[in-house]
């Protein structure tokens, strides 16, 4: 990387870099009701031809532990093609926060559903993924729904009563009710209402539509605060000046930096040190993040999100002329300020005066991080295929989010002074 790079380029080398290509895969959050993380959904790329390459993939990064620094030792579900269940699953069974989704249709092959109902009996956890089907009158479906913990109902297919009667009969049958597919608020704030375990979709990363933004006292001292770095080009004794009057926020970068997981030569004991070290432009990009990160009123999984988008766009824009990494990291970050804020974008962008290419790229009227800005979005969404782009492509970027997501996990971590859970 070059030393001119953003945050990202002051973390340890990248995992993944210089070792077998990692697995394309891809991190889905399901959150309970207070938006706390409740478990990961792990989706593989997967091209047609290549099934004993991902099982085999797959079975390494359990053994050595990569899956489980993934979700951070989070429970999680592997959601893989059924066929490439192993006949030998003792790997799931000696990883208890390791789980499985099933489709429904497993249950019409008799051998599987009785290595199934092993697994289960030995304690593998499943995840029933029933989408909009009928519960009643299916002694298949009813065979795994006697060995399942969990079970997902698709919101985008069911009727709000049809949905509502659904996850009060699994509930009452004692198994745990994850809705999926909620891409929307009001959505969502109906689903809350359901005795469910678990939410899963893309709410999480909408902004809900507001008529009257209205701040609070701390997202408008932050936003003057972002304002202030963005319209001034301070120098390093200015940036120092610009959040002196923040001790919080100051303590908060300067241990983050300091930490041992970016193994800086030597400690930097203020804010115009550090400026002085990585660049004014770096470690602007350092308060942002750190500004972003303390806001613990939000989802911590929004949080992480914008990070790792912010590490991808850096990495994506390496090789573009100089300067724009930097300005790429910021349109990867501020992506999501508008869900973080709880204001529209168009009434955040005027005070936070940024260069017109970053303003651009956030508001859709393209400009030279537009196109990848929305190739993070399609892989977040998990629709890039080889067709789309390039195998090669494909295999970059599962370098790329794999590194951004243990870069995110670290930087939140440090920004919150916790370890990583």
């Amino acid at each position: 990387m070059s030393p001119s790079s953003t945050p990202a380029a002051a973390s340890k080398p990248a995992p993944y870099e210089g070792v077998a290509p990692p697995l394309p895969l891809l991190r889905v959050p399901l959150l309970n009701r207070e938006r706390e993380l409740f478990a990961y959904e792990l989706l593989f790329h997967r091209e047609s031809g290549n099934e004993q390459a991902l099982l085999q993939s797959v079975l390494a990064m359990i053994t050595d532990g990569a899956l489980t620094r993934l979700v951070r030792g989070n429970r999680a579900f592997l959601n893989l093609p059924v066929e490439l269940l192993p006949e030998d699953a003792d790997v799931l069974l000696h990883q208890p926060r390791l789980g499985m989704v099933l489709q429904p249709q497993v249950a019409n092959d008799a051998a599987l559903l009785k290595r199934l109902q092993l697994m289960a009996q030995r304690g593998c956890q499943f995840m029933l993924d029933v989408g909009h089907q009928d519960l009643d009158n299916s002694l298949p479906l009813e065979a795994l729904l006697q060995m399942v913990q969990l079970v997902r109902l698709d919101v985008s297919q069911l009727s709000p009563e049809l949905l509502a009667q659904r996850a009060e009969y699994l509930h009452a049958r004692g198994l745990h009710v994850v809705v999926g597919q909620v891409n929307d608020h009001p959505t969502y704030e109906r689903c809350v209402q359901l005795p469910l375990e678990a939410v899963q979709g893309r709410y999480l990363l909408v902004s809900q539509p507001i008529a009257v933004p209205v701040l609070t006292a701390n997202r408008l001292s932050m936003l003057r605060l972002m304002g202030a770095l963005h319209e001034s080009n301070p120098g390093p004794v200015e940036l120092g000046d610009i959040i002196s009057d923040d001790a919080v926020l100051s303590y908060k970068l300067l241990s983050c930096v300091n930490s041992a997981y970016f193994a800086l030569p030597r400690q930097l004991k203020s804010v115009q040190q550090a400026a002085i070290f990585f660049g004014v432009t770096r470690m602007r990009n350092w308060v942002d993040t750190m500004a972003m990160c303390s806001m613990d009123d939000r989802p911590p999984e929004l949080l992480r999100a914008a990070l790792i988008r912010a590490h991808m766009c850096e990495e994506l824009a390496q090789g573009m002329p100089h300067g724009h990494a930097e300005m790429a990291f910021t349109v990867g970050l501020f992506s999501l300020l508008d869900t973080l804020m709880c204001a529209p974008m168009e009434f955040l962008l005027p005070q936070l005066r940024l260069a017109p290419e970053i303003s651009d790229a956030l508001t859709g009227r393209g400009g030279p991080f537009a196109s990848i800005l929305q190739q993070i979005l399609a892989w977040e969404a998990n629709e890039l295929t080889s067709e789309q782009v390039p195998p090669q492509r494909i295999q970059r970027l599962a370098t790329i989010y794999l590194n951004a997501t243990q870069w995110a996990d670290q930087v939140y971590a440090s920004a919150n002074e916790k370890s990583v859970q």
